[in-house]
């Protein structure tokens, strides 16, 4: 599950609303659906994103964070290492070969280190 496909699924759950319901609404098929709450499909569009903020009623802040989610859920990352020094090469391939393996603690640190704010705002402005 992505970090999108879970913030949709917990919406919809907490509102008790069934998935083929809430596909219905949005002229998707269920298992359209499923796969994007279980990250099992690519990123969904942008008026997709749209369209389930207004499902939902969703504005602003809330639904500028649906939309952060989405650009750090796609479930097929690539990591363009080309033109890095070697270690960041070697980084990025340990963390591909292990992902599958660390604890939940782990990621949580993992994620700690690479989410700090400085870190944030490098990557979202194209410096980092």
């Amino acid at each position: 599950m992505t970090p999108f496909g879970e913030r949709v699924r917990r919406m919809r759950e907490a509102r008790g609303i069934a998935l083929k319901d809430m596909a219905r609404e949005l002229q998707i098929s269920s298992a359209y659906l499923s796969a994007l709450e279980h990250g099992h499909k690519g990123l969904p569009s942008p008026i997709l994103v749209q369209q389930i903020c207004a499902y939902f009623g969703i504005i602003w802040d809330e639904a500028e964070e649906l939309e952060k989610l989405v650009r750090l859920s796609d479930p097929r990352v690539t990591v363009e290492t080309g033109g890095l020094t070697p270690k960041h090469t070697l980084a990025a391939n340990l963390l591909a070969r292990r992902i599958g393996a660390l604890s939940q603690d782990e990621l949580d640190r993992l994620i700690a280190l690479l989410d700090t704010p400085a870190r944030r705002d490098a990557c979202e402005d194209g410096t980092g």
